[in-house]
């Protein structure tokens, strides 16, 4: 495994320059791990039936059972070594030999959703969409655009099934039919689209250079132009009746949590309020995209119909460009309307559901805090004090590692969690008898794991970037048990006393996804919840003794709740019994498992949902109640049941009223024969692959003018390499030799070359500040992050450049200068280390700091500088507030009388228009009461 761990480790310099490229990906639409659902609608006494469908990615050409091992030296990776594989439609791209293995499996589900999706959206791809499989995160995660070509990215880890916020059944499968939706609902034309994609050439991408290309890009591809919900709504929606019913659109955790928002009269967002401040101020943050466009599309195809929600999704000839305009037009009502009419039905339809719930008697639950804690870690009881030990996440405070007082709900904070993630918050561990805990960090990236005393709050790290959680402690020997994600598989490993090392215990097959562990008291026994490729689940007990490497695990005792998932299953402290959550009666509710008889039985009658219990030696449980904010603590008594209350599901009633939605079944990806699609295969080299990626009219500002020009760029589909040429003209220019304008730039991940000719700038028709500078200039630049772990991070960029032809300061417009040729060279290092909590405006701890060396070189002097700052902050008591001290210094050496011997400062900086910095009072060389430059000052 040692070999595995050097190469990805060197491979994080691979990850950081990926970090544009996701970026840009995930900002158009993506697919969250932590949002899917699968469960039908379930019956009193019987788990729910597993459709057909869900069986579909199981084929014969599944990828293999075991880990590929590396073939080279982590010191014979170059920079970018992705290899391709190509269809007519498919571009993917992919490391070798780390995860060639996938390729054939992952091409045809590409191939199969392809079908699905052209059928039904009649959808002809204008170009061809690449597919990049990178591992570069511990949890799954997918994107996608369709501007300026048709991409996607998918990382191949294990998605989180957390609270059935994930389908438990293939990943890939479900991935590529949810993020095609993506690609074909946003790449979708008509003849009107198609004369402007060739009049732009191409697809334009909005850019904050140019502006205009906001314009552009909704004349070319006019539904990328809608909100994040239509998007993702959209996707889950057909996401889930492509897979036959099982998907989040019919799950049980969407049902809760609006089941739960008519139970505590919570509010419902507009369409507008929704994305300007229900994705920010919530617990569930982004989720509420998901969640609301689920929730809406699926009424719409309950109270319509499935083709009048795919005929709005289409762009058939006669159809609007602007998707409300669109909507009013398939269905005849506004859709401000129609918003208010579904949440007007959902009170209906959920406040049904609830009155079904207390038709039997409810399970009383004792609360332990006043408030919800949004989203929660595992949590454990101090045996000395009552005192819950847990990790929490909610809005107005950054995700913390705490001790919980039962009753008053205070919260004593122990650390801030680097990464913290939603729901899961972090995978905790705790030693009651040291009061001691482990837990993870970076948790959506490479995971490390932190060693905490819970007395003092000091910790340090144990492990980095070991790619490990799941985490339990086993009280006989002291040893941390895990789940290690890497290349697309799970390895169960054990970690002994001090905990800087891990053995490997077991690699289990791909598509075998274990997930919370629990270790009985006596250290005798190891439970897992188990997930299959072809959406099974389980929970197995194992003997740990058993437990050794290179044994196939063998279960002394298991079983499964029909196609729900077992979450959260912990012995009971005499190990009779696990206890756990599942929402076998499509209600999360509470069930004892005993491990001699195997005999299940479900102990509470949830209204909303209970989950994460904790077996007290009372025979009590504590468990987290769903509520509107998030989880909150309670005591419940666990009694065997016979009756619990049942709900309907949004999804049925969509299926019984249209059943064309059962039609939609994609299929399994084995019926596609991919070697006869295959085209070519070989190396990505992105300078081969460059091509025109738009070209458009384009405005820039000189000096107090207009100028007119146009605007290309030259571009391999995932922009690592660009070129951009800016050609514009300034009529009746005043200025001599100053009325034709050019810019030339040559971007690769890490160096930049231009050369630019009277510099004009959009923005500079806002001013003041002006950008635009006479002559030529010739400038080289590179970057590198030298730290890339997020949120700490330092950055190194240096750039060279001669400049002839000046009559202004490249960096005070409001300088003259006695010369017009200058060269100079600047160094800057910059460091990051700042976090925020949910709902803040701006980073609310931590510190930044940069240190710029420049030398600037005319008229045979050299007038060398320094400059540096350091910001730091810490939060106050009330939630979403910070207080923050900015400081800067620097010197200029040289002769006094050349004005490269200053600094020049004054004002704030911002334009009316803008694309630079809000806060540019913040900046070094900003000082508002004062004209622009108007301060000179050597130090």
């Amino acid at each position: 495994m040692s070999a595995f761990l050097a190469c990805y480790s060197e491979g994080m310099g691979i990850r950081t320059l990926f970090c544009a490229t996701a970026l840009t990906l995930a900002s158009i639409a993506s697919a969250h791990a932590q949002t899917d659902s699968g469960v039908q609608e379930p019956t009193l006494t019987q788990a729910p039936e597993t459709p057909e469908t869900t069986a579909a990615p199981i084929a014969e050409d599944a990828p293999p059972p075991e880990p590929p091992l590396p073939s080279r030296d982590p010191d014979d990776i170059p920079l970018i070594d992705l290899s391709v594989l190509e269809t007519e439609h498919l571009r993917l791209l992919y490391f070798d030999p780390s995860e060639t293995y996938l390729t054939p499996y992952v091409g045809r589900s590409f191939e199969n959703a392809f079908n699905f999706e052209q059928r039904i959206f009649g959808w002809q791809p204008w170009d061809q969409v690449t597919l990049l499989l990178k591992d570069f995160g511990d949890y799954g995660n997918a994107a996608a655009r369709a501007s300026p070509n048709n991409a996607l990215l998918i990382d191949i880890a294990p998605l989180s099934l957390a609270y059935e916020t994930f389908s438990p059944g293939e990943r890939f499968f479900t991935l590529t039919n949810h993020e095609l939706t993506h690609v074909a609902t946003m790449d979708v034309w008509n003849s009107r689209d198609a004369f402007w994609r060739r009049v732009l050439g191409g697809k334009p991408m909005a850019v904050q250079e140019h502006p205009e290309s906001i314009l552009y890009n909704y004349l070319a591809t006019p539904r990328v132009n809608v909100p994040r919900w239509y998007l993702e709504g959209s996707a889950v929606f057909m996401e889930t009746w492509m897979a036959g019913g099982f998907g989040r659109a019919q799950g049980a955790y969407d049902e809760m949590v609006f089941r739960s928002m008519v139970r505590d009269d919570a509010h419902f967002y507009s369409p507008v309020g929704l994305e300007s401040e229900g994705i920010h101020v919530d617990f569930q943050v982004g989720v509420n995209d998901y969640l609301y466009g689920t929730r809406f599309f699926s009424y719409l195809a309950q109270h319509y119909s499935p083709e009048q929600v795919v005929q709005w999704l289409r762009r058939d000839e006669g159809s609007e460009a602007y998707y409300q305009a669109q909507f009013r037009h398939v269905f005849n009502v506004p859709l401000r309307q129609a918003w208010r009419d579904w949440i007007a039905w959902e009170h209906e339809f959920q406040s049904a559901n609830l009155d079904a719930l207390r038709a039997h008697p409810l399970t009383p639950v004792t609360p332990l805090s006043p408030r919800a804690l949004g989203s929660v870690s595992r949590t454990f009881v101090d045996p000395r004090t009552g005192d819950i030990v847990g990790a929490f996440r909610y809005p107005g405070v950054i995700g913390h590692i705490g001790v919980l007082s039962p009753g008053s709900g205070d919260i004593r904070h122990l650390t801030d969690i680097k990464g913290a993630m939603l729901y899961r918050v972090t995978s905790l561990a705790y030693d009651p008898a040291s009061n001691t805990a482990w837990y993870t960090t970076d948790n959506y990236a490479y995971r490390d794991i932190m060693q905490l005393d819970v007395d003092t709050g000091e910790e340090h790290m144990v492990l980095r970037d070991a790619r490990i959680g799941d985490i339990v402690f086993n009280p006989a020997d002291r040893s941390l048990w895990g789940l290690r994600h890497l290349n697309g598989y799970v390895t169960l490993v054990r970690i002994p006393e001090p905990y800087t090392s891990w053995n490997q215990i077991y690699t289990f097959p791909f598509g075998r996804m274990p997930f919370d562990l629990d270790i009985s008291s006596d250290g005798q026994m190891l439970s897992a919840s188990m997930g299959e490729i072809n959406g099974d689940q389980s929970v197995q007990v194992f003997r740990i003794a058993d437990l050794t490497p290179g044994v196939t695990p063998t279960p002394m005792a298991s079983f499964n709740l029909g196609s729900s998932t077992p979450e959260g299953f912990v012995f009971s402290p005499d190990n009779r019994y696990l206890f756990g959550s599942a929402y076998y009666t499509g209600v999360s509710n509470i069930f004892r498992f005993e491990i001699a008889t195997q005999d299940v039985e479900a102990v509470s009658n949830a209204e909303t949902g209970f989950f994460r219990p904790i077996p007290q030696n009372d025979g009590s449980l504590i468990v987290y109640e769903y509520t509107g904010a998030g989880f909150r603590p309670g005591v419940i008594q666990p009694e065997p049941l016979d009756d619990l209350g049942t709900v309907r599901f949004l999804g049925t009633e969509i299926a019984e009223t249209h059943p064309v939605v059962t039609t939609w079944a994609a299929g399994s990806p084995s019926n596609i024969d991919l070697d006869s699609l295959i085209t070519e295969q070989g190396h990505y080299v992105p300078r081969d692959e460059m091509h025109l990626g738009a070209a458009y009219p384009v405005v820039e500002g000189y000096r107090g003018r207009a100028a007119i020009g146009y605007h290309a760029v030259f571009e391999d589909p995932l922009q690592f390499n660009q070129l951009h040429v800016t050609l514009s003209y300034l009529p009746d220019s005043p200025f001599e030799d100053q009325d034709w304008h050019f810019d030339l730039e040559y971007k690769t991940l890490r160096w930049n070359f231009r050369y630019w000719h009277n510099d004009a700038d959009f923005y500079d028709l806002f001013g003041p500040t002006e950008r635009a500078r006479a002559g030529d200039a010739f400038i080289v630049g590179y970057h590198n992050s030298l730290i890339y772990d997020p949120p700490r991070q330092l950055d190194f960029h240096i750039d060279a450049a001669y400049y002839a032809g000046l009559d202004t300061l490249p960096s005070a417009q409001e300088i003259s200068t006695s010369f017009d040729e200058l060269a100079s060279v600047n160094a800057e290092w910059s460091y990051t280390n700042t976090t925020r909590s949910l709902g803040a405006v701006d980073h609310e701890r931590g510190w930044r700091w940069n240190v710029a060396l420049g030398a600037d070189h005319a008229n045979g002097d050299t007038f060398p500088s320094i400059r540096g700052g350091v910001d730091f902050g810490v939060p106050l008591p009330l939630n979403n507030s910070s207080i923050w001290l900015y400081t800067a210094a620097g010197t200029v050496g040289g002769e006094d009388t050349s004005p490269l011997s200053a600094w020049y400062m004054g004002a704030f900086g911002n334009n009316y228009v803008d694309d630079r910095e809000v806060k540019r009072y913040r900046e070094f060389d900003s000082f508002p009461g004062f004209d622009i430059n108007e301060i000179e000052a050597q130090t």
